[in-house]
């Protein structure tokens, strides 16, 4: 089948103002979106710029929007875009670098800010700290998060003001308030307690929706909402 890709352009060295260019490419409908930009950047056009590393859904680096939706270029197959015509755009509320390219940075700001490492002070004990299969249950679902962004930049909320500290902090933050070996839960907490916290979402679901690991991430947003009004995790 014939392809016609709309791809976002945006060179700060030599454009004034971004731009979108069109290719025609042929592709199976079971080929990826990074599979026809693979094509274009090696046959077409070498100047455009994307990221991507593994190429199989576990780094999270070639995030994007397609046709309007955040996605994971090496995941998203030609067919289940529905239509021949696709755009493809760098993700939305973070600066453009060049084309597909954004600054992750901000992103990673707010990532480091829920301290995202385990905690415990306490002796060590002689063998691993233990935990039950309820106790890993528990905080299962977030530690499947990739950090590729697709949640954070699918939100209205951190489109409205950047300082939002966005649904993937939130899920790394949950990673470790319910995990019963940490000893920080009331120090994240704190921290998401801020006019610029959890308190943030709306429950709007776009995260949950935008998600390529679908973790329920607006449920677990409301269970550290929960967890800051009671003072409790349990």
């Amino acid at each position: 089948m014939q392809v016609k890709l709309k791809i976002f352009r945006y060179n700060p060295e030599q454009d004034k103002k971004p731009h979108y260019e069109r290719y025609q490419v042929e592709a199976e409908p079971t080929d990826r979106v990074l599979d026809l930009l693979e094509y274009v950047k090696g046959n077409v056009d070498g100047t455009l710029s994307f990221r991507r590393s593994c190429a199989h859904g576990i780094c999270g680096s070639d995030a994007m929007r397609i046709n309007g939706v955040n996605y994971l270029a090496c995941k998203v197959l030609v067919k289940d875009i529905g239509s021949s015509n696709i755009t493809i755009q760098p993700l939305l509320g973070l600066r453009v670098i060049k084309d597909l390219i954004v600054d992750m940075e901000p992103f990673f700001e707010h990532y480091r800010s829920v301290m995202p490492y385990l905690v415990n002070d306490q002796t060590p004990p002689s063998t691993e700290r233990l935990q039950s299969p309820e106790e890993r249950e528990r905080f299962d679902d977030t530690t499947k998060c990739i950090l590729c962004a697709a949640c954070t930049t699918s939100c209205p909320s951190f489109w409205g003001n950047e300082k939002y500290v966005g649904p993937a902090a939130i899920v790394t933050a949950h990673r470790f308030i319910f995990d019963s070996r940490d000893r920080a839960a009331s120090e994240r907490l704190k921290i998401l307690n801020d006019q610029f916290g959890v308190y943030r979402c709306h429950t709007i679901f776009n995260c949950t929706l935008a998600c390529p690991r679908e973790i329920q991430i607006t449920t677990a947003i409301g269970e550290v909402k929960k967890a800051i009004a009671t003072g409790s995790v349990d």
